[in-house]
């Protein structure tokens, strides 16, 4: 049953993406590529003191892609801070076990049975997680 929450969940950011858009001039500009299945993803940020602006391009399954989607909507609005622990949280989940105060994110751990997919999940979250690593 919540499998299929899960499922709908990651298709409904697949289909409907948030916050997909180049940012011009982001002050972050992070692409990543996982050579394994040829998903790309780039994430753009800019850091303002009201909050960060998340957005992101790219291609690929339906994982990498509703992944990212859900990564800017989840972390728009947020202090550089709290972005870097909504990354650590999200990827310690993926290595570990699911993480009910993330929310709908968990539907990510839920559908992700192999190794070779967490990667898909990961994705965005790592672009954004070097981006803020080096500015």
């Amino acid at each position: 049953m919540m499998q299929e929450l899960y499922k709908e969940i990651i298709l409904d950011h697949y289909r409907r993406p948030r916050h997909r858009h180049e940012i011009e001039d982001a002050e972050i500009e992070e692409h990543l590529n996982n050579p394994l299945c040829g998903d790309e993803v780039t994430v753009y940020a800019n850091l303002r003191d009201d909050g960060m602006d998340v957005s992101f391009t790219g291609r690929g399954c339906a994982i990498s892609q509703a992944s990212a989607s859900m990564l800017a909507e989840r972390l728009e609005g947020k202090s550089r801070g709290e972005a870097g622990e909504e990354i650590s949280a999200f990827l310690e989940m993926m290595r570990t076990e699911p993480n009910e105060e993330l929310g709908d994110l968990t539907a990510l751990k839920g559908v992700v049975q192999t190794p070779n997919r967490v990667r898909c999940a990961t994705l965005a979250w790592d672009a954004l997680k070097r981006g803020l690593e080096t500015r």
